[in-house]
């Protein structure tokens, strides 16, 4: 009777196993979704920031009002190189097939992954921050 018991209970621990690993598989494959996500939402932005350098570029001198271009210059350039940073390490880190395909990640990965948002979400908000900065600082010129 034990044996008959024993058949039945492992099966059912094994179909656990299973759709515990298809749950964590989607979880990541949602993660990794979600950081594309981020990357495809600022990454457009990359050609703003270029004319915006330019912008500040012409602009700078050696009064105040030049030292502030000259700042958000290098800030705009900053996330510019951020970008460019996250992306080289984030493809270090990953191959296509984890990235494009949904193949299964190591749990090393999946932690990477976590760390990898995280930093998206800053390179994003560089982007966006210096951006904002750039176009106030040349609003209050065409204003004034």
């Amino acid at each position: 009777m034990l044996k008959t018991l024993q058949i039945p209970l492992l099966l059912i621990f094994l179909l656990v196993l299973g759709c515990k690993d298809q749950e964590n598989t989607k979880d990541s494959d949602a993660r990794m979704q979600q950081v594309m996500e981020i990357h495809d939402e600022a990454m457009p932005r990359m050609g703003e920031l270029s004319k915006l350098v330019g912008e500040m570029k012409s602009r700078i001198d050696s009064t105040e009002r030049g030292q502030e271009y000259a700042e958000a210059m290098e800030e705009l350039q900053e996330a510019h190189q951020d970008m460019m940073d996250w992306m080289q390490n984030f493809g270090d880190r990953f191959e296509p097939d984890e990235i494009i395909n949904g193949k299964e990640l190591s749990e090393e990965k999946k932690e990477w992954l976590l760390e990898e948002e995280e930093k998206i979400k800053a390179v994003r908000e560089n982007i966006n921050s210096s951006i904002k900065m750039a176009r106030e600082l040349l609003e209050t010129d065409t204003i004034q």
